[in-house]
């Protein structure tokens, strides 16, 4: 499952270079906020630089304006919680030094009878 979730990551991280839309990015304080678009104009992903690597929130959209992902990045690292969200689950993947430490799933049925 672990590999599932790396590979699913590094998959929302690719989208990142293979645009064909120019992202917008914006300077905010000491930060600067990068958003990238689909094709359709809905947003891909949005998130943080700071000194030219990823920090903060950045959260990740299907072309249809699902949030597909939320996590977190300290100095380019990714840290803390992050959450996936796909049709039929929700996952919660721990990192630990930009490395996976645990993740857990919950299934969409468990999930509407809560």
């Amino acid at each position: 499952m672990k590999k599932i979730m790396i590979l699913g990551a590094l998959v929302i991280s690719g989208f990142t270079f293979a645009q064909a839309k120019k992202p917008m990015l914006e300077q905010e304080g000491n930060l600067v906020k990068a958003t990238y678009y689909y094709d359709n104009g809905q947003i891909q992903q949005q998130g943080y630089f700071k000194e030219g690597k990823l920090e903060g929130s950045w959260v990740a959209f299907d072309e249809k304006g699902n949030k597909k992902s939320i996590g977190e990045y300290t100095n380019g690292e990714k840290t803390g919680k992050w959450f996936f969200w796909n049709d039929k689950s929700l996952s919660e993947v721990d990192y630990s030094n930009s490395r996976v430490a645990n993740v857990k799933s919950w299934k969409q049925d468990a999930l509407a009878k809560n």
